[in-house]
């Protein structure tokens, strides 16, 4: 992660959040080495040390969304919950769900000793097709090691809804298109293959699957790598986290991976790209690791697709009201526009 040594008051009140370790004994002395992190994502990375030991604070955007509290508390939850097991995340060291501290909810976590990939490969990884490869295989291990978790067992009952989970996916997407309509200036959705897509989820939709925790919005820019080798450090950004089918963090890795030549649909690219393993390449590996039912697995990659697709659109409707950047509401439109392309190559 890149870092500035710039932190403003109004996004951390150093002086308040001495006070709140202070209260729970989270070692002691004067934060010292703040930086600002880079993690790709609107929320806030603070790093700091105190008493030689180093923290991560994360915390929602100065302006906040509707949801933003809420979102940093099941984020907290969910790391929580996971700490006892092998599934590789950032370790929670302690989170605030109270807003009167710093503005907003917080937590704090371990550093992690990673990179990641779409910022630029370091060296072993830069020179090494096999180190490559390998990186791609262990970011399924990682999503099989999430799947096989009983949510209830670590305490996540309640975290979701899982009954007709699959069910609700499509309805709940469209009318998340809906809304859209609403802003002024936005003629949209223009989709090509829209209702097609939607039709053919509601369709083919699998009848026989065992509920899990999924990550939500998984790939590649949401791991960290290790810095020697192609061990996955840490999955990241657990916003979108939820009780599910876990199948559809393996489906949204496929809408998302490059092609063979490193293009990609959604996000940023990696190079080099030679050595990753294909998408099939990736099902295999999930159908060798875990005992569930992958027969229907492009419906996954499908409903991912649908679903990252309406998000984006969601921007670029903002950028058509004036309410967001013309140019990433174009962008993201074209990336909606690929999303939906690769879906009605998966569904015929």
């Amino acid at each position: 992660m890149s870092g500035s040594p710039v932190v403003s008051s109004e996004l951390v009140d150093l002086e308040r959040l001495v006070a709140w370790m202070d209260e729970r004994g989270i070692e002691a002395g004067p934060l010292v080495n703040q930086r600002l992190l880079g993690g790709g994502t609107q929320n806030i990375l603070l790093y700091f040390e105190r008493g030689g030991r180093p923290f991560v604070l994360r915390r929602p955007p100065q302006h906040l969304r509707r949801n933003s509290n809420e979102t940093m508390r099941r984020e907290a939850r969910v790391l929580g919950a996971i700490a006892a097991s092998d599934v590789p995340h950032p370790r929670l060291i302690a989170s605030c769900a109270e807003e009167d501290v710093l503005g907003a909810s917080f937590y704090l976590m371990e550093p992690i000793d990673g990179f990641n990939p779409s910022t630029g490969l370091p060296e072993p990884h830069a020179s090494d097709a096999k180190i490559r490869h390998a990186m791609g295989l262990e970011m399924v291990d990682g999503i099989v090691k999430l799947g096989r978790l009983d949510y209830r067992e670590v305490g996540l009952e309640g975290f979701g809804k899982p009954d007709g989970y699959l069910e609700r996916q499509v309805a709940r997407w469209q009318s998340q298109l809906d809304t859209y309509s609403e802003m002024d200036g936005y003629d949209g959705p223009e989709i090509p293959g829209l209702d097609h897509v939607a039709t053919w989820l509601d369709d083919n939709r699998p009848t026989n699957w065992r509920p899990g925790i999924l990550h939500g919005d998984y790939h590649l820019a949401n791991v960290m790598f290790a810095p020697d080798g192609p061990a996955l450090a840490a999955i990241v950004d657990w916003e979108l986290s939820t009780i599910g089918d876990p199948l559809l963090d393996l489906g949204w890795l496929m809408a998302t991976w490059p092609a063979d030549d490193g293009n990609t649909t959604a996000g940023p690219p990696v190079a080099p790209w030679e050595g990753f393993p294909s998408a099939p390449e990736l099902v295999q590996r999930y159908t060798e690791q875990s005992d569930r039912d992958l027969s229907a697995i492009e419906w996954y990659a499908v409903l991912a697709c649908y679903k990252l697709g309406i998000i984006l659109e969601g921007t670029h409707a903002r950028a058509s009201a004036g309410k967001a950047d013309k140019s990433i509401g174009d962008a993201l439109h074209a990336t909606t526009l690929g999303l939906f392309d690769r879906a009605r190559q998966w569904t015929g």
